[in-house]
């Protein structure tokens, strides 16, 4: 299946579970990979036989700025349904960072990483 990678989207924002995390902003960092037959837009050369990145960077930037969320697995949801909702996806698979979690410790991050199927591509094999 082919793939369109996204890497290191950077978001600054108010998601977690402590109050604190509710109060001081955050830096999250948010990975896609966006699964779609790119044959069409390959021999047609053209944007709008595949996805449009800044579109998709302008619905996950909604979703970080918007709601506050208590738990990366909410949020990484909610990125591959509004996903899978509004592109022409098969299925997509997002992975969230969070370099600064307040975890007493030395890390590099802690994250979430789940993959969706569009629910058309469920049917079909159910």
């Amino acid at each position: 299946m082919d793939k369109v990678i996204i890497e290191g989207l950077r978001f600054v924002a108010n998601h977690g579970v402590l109050p604190q995390e509710k109060l001081m902003r955050q830096p999250f960092v948010i990975d896609l990979e966006l699964y779609l037959d790119t044959r069409k837009a390959g021999k047609s050369d053209d944007v709008r036989d595949t996805v449009d990145y800044s579109e998709i960077y302008l619905a996950v930037k909604k979703i970080m700025e918007g709601k506050s969320r208590n738990l990366l697995e909410a949020l990484a949801e909610k990125i591959a349904t509004v996903l899978l909702d509004n592109f022409a996806l098969l299925g997509v698979k997002v992975r969230i960072k969070k370099p600064e979690a307040p975890v007493m410790g030395d890390f590099s991050f802690f994250g979430v990483e789940i993959e969706r199927i569009a629910p058309a591509i469920k049917k079909k094999e159910g």
